[in-house]
């Protein structure tokens, strides 16, 4: 059952895996795009609660591949990014740091678009699933899932339950923070427990929320309000991301409705009018993992698999998106000249192009979280005056949202909406 080879075989159809398939595919690489779990199921509501903040320059990249017809009319923009900090009682401090989408110049001299767009994920991953099929280069194989895994210098192949075996250059873990493949290859990783656990719901509130994303630091961990599209009724909707230490967080989704209604409208405060969750409450623990490297002889980790942060800055997938633009890059870039594309020097190229990225972000986000997720009163001033002070130097500010967008760095083609 050995079937014809393919230049890459990528392990994980989640949102991550989906779109270097799909990326990868567009490019012209024949790919196989492998997962346990059968693809209807991943897009059940049920599957997955929560929302992705798509950065302005993975829209770009979305858009250079056909999907963001697909996601537009499910995307809220966000045009401004509130951040403050707020005591157990969530009333947010009178200084505060506020981003407007206004301040970073579009590169045409036009209007700046927003900085970036919530989506649910359960869209999202519907949109790429759907570009897939249509994708002739891409192979689906769900539900089935890799038993076995040689890797050599000249090739690879993946034995599957189903008996089935794939030959390909390369193999993409796009598994998540705990894949297989990862720890079959002998990749150590720095990782951490938060000991926290982020409580993901909606919100319908009175007010519209304008575009505006507010992240509101407590003492348990980061409290963010994420503009959501007005729900079938017309309600004005909030994707909810509330962090809180895994005790306390337990106790409360354990808590009857009436209970947890009251200790969430108390974080949430009353800016937006009067608020109540809708719909169902979904839990996940917060951990970091970053692997030691991203390649190993045939194969190449991608998105949490390589890297997994904290949500506290919503960044974590646009980190895969443009580990993706860059491999696919570096990839093609291999083919054109003749190349193996599973060459350990191609790797190594994509690995030193994406790391110092990754680190940064990877860093930043575990500083924050735990220079803010506490109630130490020195600490609380030390961050107000931090906050309002950087709220006074626009330069900064601009470059802040900039990076927020994803305009700053070595920027891979698709990243800059151009084909690799």
């Amino acid at each position: 059952m050995r079937g014809k080879p393919t230049d890459l075989v990528v392990v994980g159809a989640g949102p991550n895996g989906s779109l270097l398939a799909l990326a990868a595919g567009e490019a012209g690489l024949g790919t196989a795009l492998v997962d346990r779990l059968p693809l209807d199921a991943l897009v059940d509501p049920a599957f997955d609660g929560r929302t992705t903040a798509i950065a302005y320059t993975s829209q770009r990249l979305f858009s250079a591949l056909g999907v963001w017809p697909e996601l537009a009319g499910q995307a809220e923009p966000i045009l401004d990014i509130r951040i403050s900090d707020a005591g157990h009682d969530g009333r947010p401090s009178p200084l505060f740091l506020h981003f407007d989408h206004r301040e970073a110049t579009a590169d045409d001299g036009s209007e700046p678009p927003p900085m970036g767009w919530i989506v649910e994920n359960r869209f999202l991953r519907a949109a790429l699933l759907r570009r897939l099929a249509a994708c002739r280069q891409v192979e689906l194989i769900a539900p089935d899932e890799v038993v076995e895994t040689r890797r050599d210098a000249d090739g690879a192949e993946l034995t599957l339950r189903s008996g089935r075996r794939l030959t390909t250059r390369l193999v993409a873990s796009a598994e998540g923070r705990f894949g297989a493949l990862r720890e079959e290859a002998g990749i150590g990783a720095r990782s951490w427990s938060y000991r926290q656990i982020a409580i993901v719901l909606v919100a319908r509130h009175e007010r519209p929320h304008r575009g505006v994303a507010q992240e509101k630091f407590l003492p348990g961990g980061p409290f963010a309000i994420l503009p959501m599209r007005d729900g079938p009724a017309g309600e004005h909707r909030s994707s909810i991301v509330w962090t809180e230490e895994a005790a306390l967080a337990r106790r409360i989704l354990d808590t009857d409705q009436a209970r947890f209604n009251s200790e969430f409208a108390r974080r949430f405060g009353d800016h937006l009018g009067q608020v109540e969750p809708i719909g169902p409450r979904w839990s996940y623990p917060l951990s970091l993992v970053h692997a030691e490297r991203y390649v190993d002889t045939r194969l190449v980790l991608v998105g949490d698999a390589a890297h997994g942060i904290h949500p506290i800055a919503g960044q974590g997938y646009n980190l895969g998106v443009r580990d993706i633009a860059a491999l696919v890059e570096v990839l093609i870039d291999g083919k054109r000249l003749g190349l193996d594309i599973g060459d350990a020097h191609s790797l190594e190229r994509y690995a030193r192009w994406r790391r110092a990225d990754n680190f940064t972000m990877v860093a930043a986000t575990d500083l924050l979280n735990r220079l803010f997720s506490n109630d130490v009163p020195p600490l609380r001033l030390l961050r107000d005056v931090g906050l309002a002070a950087v709220n006074r130097m626009p330069p900064l500010r601009r470059f802040f949202v900039r990076h927020a967008m994803g305009l700053v760095g070595d920027l891979p083609k698709l990243i800059r909406g151009e084909r690799p």
